[in-house]
């Protein structure tokens, strides 16, 4: 999987940037406990920029020490699982969440179907109403299990959590008419101010252009958030620096139709080592979803990150205290082989995504590949294995007495027939649960060639697995 780094992306969306990079200063000269979290979270780097620009300066501050608030950040579910670059996003609200505010996780069933053209350079393919609603429902379930893992595993008991709520747009959208909406709620926006928008300008200057259903994304993200503050008095949106001019459309929206003050804080994009967003579009996607990314896939993703990367990972994708990560990185410079730094974010990361038993399955996989633990092998579940070795053949077989491994081999079409199959295992070219088989009339021996669990796991050269599940024991 390539590498990936944090970048934090340029978004050509306003003139004043100046006052934007003032954010980190703002909040250093602010005394309140909601300047504290801010500041905290732009320390971490989770936070990158605010809109309105002033706000950080007094009044969001004030509003977040004053009494809980609701925050919120949408999730277009135009795939049927969310990936690294969306779990930035819902770390920005556990960390809200954390602090005693409440949070929501807004899946955009309607949204979904209009396609956001934010850093897209071509329409998206149009998705079905099934399709959407099919993608919505494994969207929330991973949402709500990643919700319950930070409150298990990272929250402390002596503060107080906020409530996380995860909601869908299609259900205050679908009694709208096309007229009655467009009468409501279009009535409020100005054409020069949604063409000025950096991603309607990219796409127009594009060979494809944009459509008119591309172009009024706009319209219904503003509206969401319209919405959220009415129903749910949410007053805060958070997402990526790529949506900071839908959180401006958002909040002008908003103050136009109520006058009510409401903000937008935008988080950085994670990218790859190339620059890409890391995201299902560019094709290197690492999803949250176990049956695409595997916990111990999402270990390794982490495990192996350059040097460089591992401290702001930390910072970007852990609950640690900021004092512990740097413990954490003076050890790993005070002997680097033993890579601790890697191994406590791999560990934070496949935990908070799939919880204490993924994590435990992920140490378990990497135990049985990367240390030919036999131990760990015999403690593996078939679909762990499946997991691990995903392009593996899998047999269940009976096992007769008297079967060999030449028999086991052929079984499972792991050797060519005849006597270039027998010459390869003699060869020692065979070998099962990390142990050479090179004699072919050998009998399957218990514990070394069918483990405790019932299973063997065969290899042949260096890349060919055959994962065989022994019946009849």
């Amino acid at each position: 999987m390539a590498a990936a780094v944090v970048r934090f992306c340029e978004c050509g969306l306003l003139r004043r940037r100046g006052a934007l990079m003032a954010f980190g200063s703002a909040l250093r000269r602010s005394s309140s406990a909601g300047g504290g979290l801010l500041l905290s979270l732009h320390k971490r780097g989770v936070l990158k920029d605010s809109f309105p620009e002033n706000a950080a300066q007094d009044r969001l501050p004030k509003l977040l020490q004053s009494a809980p608030q609701t925050v919120y950040c949408g999730f277009d579910p135009t795939a049927d699982s969310l990936h690294v670059g969306n779990l930035l996003a819902i770390i920005g609200l556990l960390h809200f969440r954390s602090a005693g505010h409440h949070v929501i996780a807004v899946l955009g069933g309607a949204t979904a179907q209009i396609g956001d053209p934010s850093g897209k350079t071509s329409e998206r393919e149009r998705l079905s109403a099934p399709s959407v609603e099919a993608n919505s429902r494994t969207i929330r379930e991973s949402i709500q299990r990643i919700f319950t893992n930070h409150e298990l595993y990272f929250h402390g008991s002596g503060r107080t959590l906020g409530t996380a709520t995860v909601l869908n747009n299609l259900s205050w959208y679908k009694n709208w008419g096309v007229v009655e909406f467009l009468s409501e709620a279009g009535r409020h926006f100005r054409m020069g101010t949604m063409l000025s928008r950096h991603s309607v300008q990219a796409r127009l200057k594009s060979a494809d252009g944009m459509s008119l259903t591309e172009f009024t994304y706009q319209v219904f993200q503003a509206f969401d958030f319209h919405h959220l503050n009415q129903t749910r008095d949410c007053r805060i949106q958070l997402g990526g620096t790529d949506q900071l001019g839908n959180l401006m459309s958002g909040h002008d929206y908003i103050h136009k139709v109520s006058g009510e003050e409401v903000y937008g804080l935008t988080i950085p994009l994670v990218t790859s080592s190339v620059g890409d967003k890391l995201g299902k579009t560019a094709g290197n996607a690492v999803w949250l979803n176990r049956d695409k990314t595997s916990p111990f896939e999402l270990y390794q993703f982490f495990l192996r990150q350059p040097d460089a990367n591992v401290e702001g990972f930390l910072k970007l994708f852990t609950f640690l205290p900021l004092a512990e990560v740097d413990s954490l990185m003076k050890q790993q410079r005070e002997d680097p082989g033993k890579r601790l730094a890697h191994k406590r974010l791999a560990a934070e990361v496949t935990k908070l995504v799939h919880g204490k038993e993924g994590l435990e399955s992920a140490k378990r996989c990497t135990n049985a590949l990367y240390h030919s633990s036999v131990q760990a092998l015999e403690e593996m579940s078939d679909g762990e294995l499946q997991e691990l070795f995903r392009e593996a053949p899998f047999h269940e077989l009976l096992l007769e007495p008297g079967t060999t491994v030449l028999d086991a081999c052929r079984l499972v079409s792991a050797i060519p027939e005849g006597p270039r199959g027998y010459q390869m295992v003699s060869d020692g070219a065979v070998w099962i649960n990390h142990t050479r088989a090179d004699k072919p009339d050998q009998v399957l021996i218990p514990k070394l060639h069918v483990l405790a669990n019932g299973l063997s796991l065969l290899r042949v050269g260096k890349r060919n697995f055959y994962i065989i599940k022994w019946l009849g024991l």
